[in-house]
């Protein structure tokens, strides 16, 4: 009857209240990238794990589409950062140049932005053979995240697999920093209304 209450917190410890005192004891590994939090479980063995994951989504959702969803919105990010710069110097033929990145769209009009989004559309449907919901998506047990096949360089060729794993934390060290910058690149324009350079 010492035991009042039990409160399991998300930052590694059980809080006993006793009557009048608690106590804290730890139970697990401590993150890296935010040592005040515990390392998530589920992200253990993953390429490029260094224990974030503060809100918990690897213990409510499968980890293969969270990956394949990290690794899409850093290949995108990638392209979308180099396109916001040149587009500052380089116009197309036909279209009006605007020094804003952020006005970009407005130039070319919403049927060329919705023409994106279809073929976007499709091409994620015939990648994954029609398997676009997170339930299906990885219904292949052999299915690797990001890996779609598509090699034309030939990169992964006579590779091991430690040198495709470094190749990998590449890529997605530099689809974080991406988008990073493409959200800074985007809000500066917003903020100051100026471009970038």
């Amino acid at each position: 009857d010492l035991c009042i209450n039990t409160v399991k917190l998300r930052f590694g410890c059980d809080v006993m209240k006793l009557q009048g005192r608690s106590t804290t004891s730890l139970n697990a590994e401590m993150s890296k990238s935010l040592p005040f939090i515990m390392a998530p479980k589920n992200t253990a063995g993953w390429v490029g794990d260094v224990g974030f994951d503060p809100m918990g989504f690897s213990d409510n959702f499968d980890m293969k589409w969270l990956r394949e969803a990290e690794i899409k919105h850093g290949r995108s990010s990638m392209l979308a950062t180099l396109g916001f710069v040149v587009q500052q110097f380089v116009t197309i033929p036909g279209y009006t140049h605007v020094d804003d990145s952020n006005l970009a769209p407005t130039s070319v009009g919403a049927s060329a932005m919705l023409q994106i989004v279809l073929w976007m559309g499709v091409l994620e449907f015939w990648s994954n053979k029609g398997n676009v919901t997170m339930e299906t998506m990885f219904s292949d047990p052999e299915r690797v995240p990001g890996d779609l096949g598509f090699d034309p360089m030939g990169l992964s060729v006579g590779k091991s697999q430690e040198e495709k794993d470094k190749l990998a934390l590449q890529e997605l060290k530099n689809g974080r920093l991406a988008m990073l910058a493409i959200g800074g690149m985007i809000h500066h324009n917003w903020v100051t209304g100026e471009p970038l350079f």
